[in-house]
């Protein structure tokens, strides 16, 4: 399967070298996207600057900072471009172990349409992290996965790997979220459409070196963007904005009726 990883990045100079080494070194045969936010550290230009080292990794600079979901539709875009087989999320920050790349592709490999590294399946964790955060991501994501009806224990997860097709199907360039809302967005589309949904667990190691991108305004997004899918689709029981069914081809015109037959034979073919 051709695989390709999205890596969004904005000031992630002190983590771009060593994530790409890690995940070069897990998983030799995927190939890399970094998108940029023009990130002001020179991200974009380190993750070159490796490439000329490991190879089969490109640089998508988007001109602005735009936000987690924007980066990804942008990856998404490529990826469906060049005709790869899987796309996988991960994150910059080594929070999500490239080491675990692997197992991931083999559940794809084994017949799931998507595959999330979870922090809260048995076997997933979450070290150092302060009580206070531990609660709130926990009740964050019942919440989600409750109201939602996904039976996904980690719905905001952000390391994933799909199948082409299914980002293709649920027509992922038209979600809406541009936050961490925006990893909710696409398992919920995924899980309406009937995909097959597992999980892995992960070690989710918190960020060591750089600025975390987390807000109150990306959680609230977060919150109020599952609490008003869940209004739409299970209680005023409207259908999420896909991509439109093609439109039905018109009706044929009643055929006209045969002319009287010639009485001499013609070699002009018909218009």
């Amino acid at each position: 399967m051709r695989t390709l990883v999205i890596i969004p990045t904005f000031l992630e100079a002190d983590n771009i070298a060593e994530v790409l080494r890690r995940v070069r070194a897990a998983a030799p045969q995927v190939d890399v996207l970094v998108v940029d936010d023009s990130s002001p550290d020179g991200t974009a230009d380190l993750a070159k600057t490796t490439n000329e080292e490991l190879g089969q990794i490109d640089v998508l600079s988007q001109p602005e900072k735009s936000g987690l979901g924007v980066a990804y539709r942008a990856g998404f875009g490529r990826a469906f471009e060049d005709g790869y087989d899987v796309i996988v999320q991960m994150d910059a920050d080594l929070s999500h172990p490239p080491e675990k790349l692997p197992e991931l592709l083999a559940q794809i490999e084994a017949g799931a349409d998507v595959c999330v590294g979870s922090r809260y399946i048995k076997g997933g964790t979450t070290p150092h992290w302060p009580r206070r955060r531990r609660l709130l991501s926990r009740i964050g994501n019942t919440y989600a996965s409750k109201i939602l009806g996904l039976g996904v224990r980690d719905a905001t997860a952000g390391y994933r790997a799909y199948r082409t097709s299914v980002l293709q199907d649920i027509d992922a360039s038209r979600t809406k979220a541009t936050g961490y809302g925006f990893q909710v967005e696409l398992a919920y589309l995924a899980h309406r459409r009937g995909a097959k949904i597992v999980e892995v667990p992960i070690t989710f190691m918190d960020r060591v070196r750089g600025v975390s991108k987390m807000s109150w305004h990306i959680i609230g997004e977060a919150m109020s963007l599952v609490t008003w899918w869940a209004i739409r689709d299970r209680i005023l029981r409207r259908k999420p904005e896909l991509t439109p069914a093609p439109a039905p081809a018109p009706a044929a015109a009643p055929a006209p009726a045969p002319a009287p037959a010639p009485v001499e034979t013609s070699t002009e073919t018909a218009l």
